[in-house]
């Protein structure tokens, strides 16, 4: 595609992810309500807990409001065929526990 642009001497605008891996890697201690309400909005309330969420620009701005207490990403499929086969073996090891 960027070649065929080139080619015919126009521009090719790589499309932005829609899509974000977001995990909370800091403990709150002593800081703003806003910055608590906004992980709470982001399913993010305990450490180490990570979500999908969708990328626009207000997830973007709740995104930089509490990035010193997260890290994200963008996801392929290698790291989701991954997580997924890891939650499912946590819990069938779960299950089997007394």
């Amino acid at each position: 595609m960027a070649r065929m642009a080139r080619k015919a001497s126009n521009f090719c605008v790589p499309v932005e992810p829609k899509l974000a891996f977001v995990i909370r890697i800091r403990v709150l201690n002593g800081v703003s309500l806003e910055v608590q309400k906004v992980l709470q909005l982001l399913r993010l309330q305990q450490i180490f807990s990570g979500t999908f969420m969708k990328l626009n620009k207000a997830s973007i701005n709740m995104l930089r409001i509490v990035e010193p207490y997260i890290a994200w990403g963008y996801p392929n499929l290698k790291f989701v065929n991954e997580l997924i086969y890891k939650v499912v073996i946590a819990k069938s090891i779960r299950s089997k526990l007394p």
